[in-house]
């Protein structure tokens, strides 16, 4: 019987622009680590947590960690308990999915310690316990790439649905990360509560037309869906030289270029071909606002979560 294991789950970008919630995909290029080990005395304990996000909170129920595997301690009921140790690889308040991934790597290393381990499904339901500690709200457009890796759609909260979506061959993501911290509830709060009907059936054309590109390799359904006229507008205020650096993206052959979750990262897609242009062209663009940026050219097919120690 394995005594410990360690996880390893990828950042994430949530929304992918329009789907604002339900949308996302794993970026494998940097991640968080989570090693649980089985311990006669019952319940969970967090022993240390480290990396670059420096003090989090070691209490479980006040750690996104923590309170996804009390979920799954509560549910499961095993006859040991759990001790963790989280090394994260992911800033927090980046935009990256860092408390998605934390809980990923928590419920991932854990069920690989049980005696009959769980769906991945039920995973992602006590995994969205540990993002709520984050964001306030139920959501998997983070946790959900996380766990399953790749290009992701989430239908539903309690009951929740999930699809990996294709992605056309030659589609590379450009991650741009500006040197800045930005509270997902911040990002949250902001949002309006109503939408108006014209950018609604908007939107959701672009959603559907997104999405329909994925699945038939049309690139110019892709180009026309990565659009979003609801949330992004309400954002990009919170990023210095968003429109200079979505604009520079654009201009050098991206197929779209939006928030990556609640920012301040963004992403593009582009063809092979022309990431590597897109790249220079955003980090140019944060540089003339005085922003320093880490940056990543990343596949949209990627792995997810998985044991890489045990």
């Amino acid at each position: 019987m394995t005594s410990s294991a360690t996880a390893f789950a990828p950042a994430s970008v949530g929304n992918v622009g329009i789907g604002f919630d339900i949308l996302g995909f794993a970026v494998d290029a940097l991640g968080d680590r989570v090693t649980v080990t089985r311990v006669d005395r019952p319940g969970v304990r967090i022993l240390s947590s480290g990396g670059v996000a420096g003090d989090l909170p070691l209490e479980p129920e006040r750690n996104t960690a923590g309170r996804a595997l009390l979920a799954l301690n509560v549910a499961v009921r095993p006859a040991f308990g759990f001790d963790m140790r989280i090394e994260k690889g992911i800033p927090l308040g980046s935009g990256l999915g860092g408390s998605a991934a934390s809980a990923v790597g928590a419920v991932v290393a854990a069920n690989a310690l049980l005696d009959r381990p769980l769906e991945k499904l039920e995973l992602l339901k006590f995994a969205m316990q540990g993002e709520a500690v984050a964001s306030g709200s139920l959501h998997a457009d983070n946790i959900a790439p996380s766990l399953f890796g790749g290009l992701v759609l989430t239908v539903g909260i309690d009951n929740p649905r999930v699809k990996r979506l294709p992605v056309p061959h030659g589609i590379q993501a450009v991650i741009i990360h500006p040197h800045m911290f930005l509270s997902t509830r911040e990002a949250r709060s902001i949002l309006k509560r109503e939408v108006a009907m014209a950018d609604f059936v908007w939107q959701t054309a672009n959603l559907a037309g997104f999405i329909s590109g994925c699945y038939t390799d049309d690139l110019d359904l892709i180009r026309e869906g990565l659009n979003d006229v609801v949330i992004e507008p309400q954002r990009r205020q919170l990023i210095p030289g968003f429109s200079v650096v979505r604009n520079a993206a654009l201009a050098a052959g991206a197929l779209g270029c939006s928030i990556s979750g609640a920012g301040p990262t963004m992403f593009a897609w582009a063809l092979s071909d022309a990431a590597e242009a897109v790249r220079s062209s955003m980090v140019e663009g944060f540089a003339r606002h005085g922003v320093e940026v880490d940056h990543w050219v990343v596949p949209v097919e990627s792995e997810g979560a998985r044991i890489i120690a045990s």
